[in-house]
């Protein structure tokens, strides 16, 4: 059945879904900065939140890429 739904749901719907997705992961990443680090005013939070982000991505990308 929620197969059949995707299926059935336009292409637009599916992108803002992913965006959707995308927000709510970076506000739980946000809160559990905040959870950790208590005391880290809102410039301090958004910037371990990047740094976060950063380093999952250069995780996901490890072995994909090789230097030319």
């Amino acid at each position: 059945e929620r197969v059949l739904r995707a299926r059935l749901t336009p292409p637009e719907e599916r992108l803002l879904d992913g965006i959707r997705l995308y927000d709510q992961a970076v506000a739980r990443m946000r809160l559990g900065v905040k959870l950790q680090r208590p005391e880290a005013g809102d410039e301090e939070v958004e910037q371990l939140l990047v740094e976060r982000i950063r380093k999952m991505w250069k995780l996901s990308d490890y072995g994909y890429y090789r230097a030319a």
